[in-house]
């Protein structure tokens, strides 16, 4: 159900209205009680992502979604994490 805007034309009070889209459109003005209300145009509602995101794996074929990358699955192989071996200073004797 939609969020509407209103503007009463006699006192100039403004308000939104939660209301069905079947529903008619407000006619008297809460503040002021008299029938100048007008329904304002408006932009509408940005699109609004709720959650914890969204991930490019979510969608792959062929995984298991998210999580398939973390349990190992991936192309590292076990000799390449080690670190390297202190480089030795130029021009030393030996």
């Amino acid at each position: 159900m939609p969020t509407y805007e209103y503007a009463c034309q006699k006192c100039a009070h403004t308000f939104e209205q939660f209301q069905s889209m079947r529903d008619d459109p407000l006619v008297r003005c809460p503040a002021c009680g008299k029938k100048s209300l007008k329904r304002l145009l408006g932009g509408g509602a940005g699109l609004i992502f709720k959650g914890s995101g969204f991930y490019i794996t979510d969608y792959r074929k062929g995984g298991s979604g998210k999580g398939s990358e973390a349990k190992g699955g991936g192309e590292s192989k076990g000799g390449e994490s080690k670190p390297a071996a202190p480089a030795k200073p130029a021009g030393g004797t030996s």
